[in-house]
């Protein structure tokens, strides 16, 4: 019954014109715990990087072009940042396996002079952020680039995986070799890396499915399936595969994809021929079931009835895992599709509503350049305090140790300084919120006493403040998992 009751809701809202919008977007509170997620994309430089780093000083100024973009993404209120780490069997970092991407210098295959993707990390993890490593799977290069990404190119290490469609090669998913070298490389980064997350895009089929040239595959490995099932199975052992991996070698990494925007045709909406199961054979939902998937962000880039019981679908089938559906802001630019700013305002609203857990934007850009007010929107309205992530319990559920204070100081003028001793759960460094209220002891279960969330183990505040208006302050470690200890109180 709650499930058809949403649904009935999602109809209603579908229908409902922009001029309502104020009736069908309340003021909802944020809760404590909430992704809010963004897509870096680094092909072309659309959002990252402008500049090529050709020598030392533009090789600053890329740095500088990204600090500028993280530094807006935190102001805004952002937590998670998904950067794009393989972009079409090119990478942004120092890899044994594949050449560096034309993006980064101009050139495939030739270094900038430092490693992005730490830089990236580093700098996400300094503003109290997530970077999960955004990696696109299946389609590899256009074939007009084939030949120019050097001889750790696919086309040059394994071509016998390749198949061409179109314009673009793309690895066969057919093939057992496919997943163990998708395997190979998603273990590169995780085991190299600080990455808080592994996010997969294009883990399926391409759209045209039903033209990829994978009949030679088929014979060989389809073992008297149906050759939908068989695709299908395909994408999941990739999945299953990858997951395992990624487990064994830092349980912690929060695995993640991107799936089509409709899993697939209701009892009362069609999919309009554009669902993940059926079009390009990707099993979304099932991965959820099956456990092999932390945290899903479905392309819902639609408005309307095309979003809202789709929407409520993603939501009633998550299966305890997190669901946070990706909003496509870049529709709001005059270049674009031009919606009017209610459309996403009211998705925004609706999934929040609906305990969804998160929102995602695509892509930073258009949120950075506060398309249509978007940007105020968010960091005057809607997330009006920080959010700590969704706890992956599945994973890990115990609490980490309580922080024990190590020094209370008051510095020159009217700062206080505070210190406390580095926590860590399961052998990995915890984060830290600091809280704040008027009563004592601080609530830190209230998201409106949250402040901040911080890798650090250390913080000053401005005392005047504290002793004017009363305000105590608390501290919790935050383990890699989410799990958060109980409260230092603050004397």
């Amino acid at each position: 019954m709650k499930y058809v009751m949403t649904l009935l809701f999602a109809a209603i809202l579908a229908l409902v014109p922009t001029s309502a919008q104020d009736i069908f977007s309340p003021t909802i509170p944020a809760p404590k715990r909430e992704v809010r997620a963004v897509w870096l994309t680094t092909l072309s430089g659309l959002d990252w990087p402008k500049t090529k780093a050709t020598n030392a000083k533009t090789a600053q100024q890329q740095q500088t072009e990204l600090c500028r973009i993280l530094d807006q993404l935190q102001q805004c209120g952002i937590n998670t940042v998904f950067f794009q780490t393989r972009i079409r069997g090119s990478v942004l970092y120092p890899s044994q396996i594949e050449p560096w991407d034309v993006a980064i210098s101009g050139q495939f295959g030739r270094s900038p002079g430092y490693d992005p993707l730490k830089f990236a990390i580093d700098e996400c993890h300094r503003r109290g952020m997530e970077l999960h490593a955004w990696v696109v799977t299946i389609p590899s290069f256009k074939v007009e680039n084939a030949r120019k990404m050097g001889k750790k190119s696919l086309f040059s290490t394994h071509p016998e995986l390749l198949k061409k469609l179109g314009d673009t090669y793309y690895l066969d998913p057919g093939l057992p070799a496919s997943a163990d070298y998708l395997v190979r490389l998603c273990h590169e980064i995780v085991s190299l890396y600080d990455v808080d997350g592994l996010h997969f895009d294009y883990i399926r089929y391409p759209e045209n499915a039903a033209s990829f040239p994978d009949a030679a595959t088929f014979k060989k490995y389809g073992a008297g399936k149906k050759k939908d099932q068989w695709r299908r199975d395909n994408v999941t052992n990739i999945v299953r595969k990858i997951y395992a991996d990624t487990k064994a070698t830092k349980p912690w990494v929060r695995v993640s994809c991107s799936p089509v925007g409709k899993f697939e045709d209701l009892s009362r909406f069609s999919a309009r021929g554009w669902a993940a199961l059926t079009t390009v054979h990707q099993d979304a939902q099932g991965w959820l079931r099956e456990g092999i998937m932390d945290m899903l962000c479905p392309m819902m880039y639609f408005e309307g009835d095309h979003f809202y019981p789709f929407a409520a679908d993603w939501q009633e089938r998550s299966y305890g895992r997190t669901v946070v559906p990706g909003l496509g802001i870049y529709f709001l630019h005059p270049k674009e599709r031009d919606w009017d700013w209610g459309i996403v305002q009211r998705e925004l609203c609706y999934v929040r509503q609906q305990g969804l857990s998160g929102q995602a934007y695509f892509r930073s850009q258009f949120l950075t350049d506060n398309t249509k007010g978007i940007y105020s929107y968010l960091q005057n309205d809607f997330y009006p305090h920080p959010a700590l992530m969704p706890a992956m319990t599945w994973q890990h559920d115990q609490r980490p140790a309580t922080p024990q204070l190590t020094k209370q100081e008051r510095l020159q003028g009217i700062n206080e300084h505070l210190q406390w001793a580095a926590v860590e759960n399961g052998g990995t460094p915890c984060r830290y919120a600091i809280y704040a209220s008027r009563q004592k002891p601080v609530d830190t279960e209230d998201v409106n006493n949250l402040l901040t969330v911080t890798w650090d183990t250390d913080y000053t505040y401005n005392l005047l403040t504290s002793t004017l208006y009363g305000l105590h302050l608390a501290v919790t470690a935050i383990d890699r998992y989410g799990n958060e200890s109980l409260p230092l109180e603050v004397p």
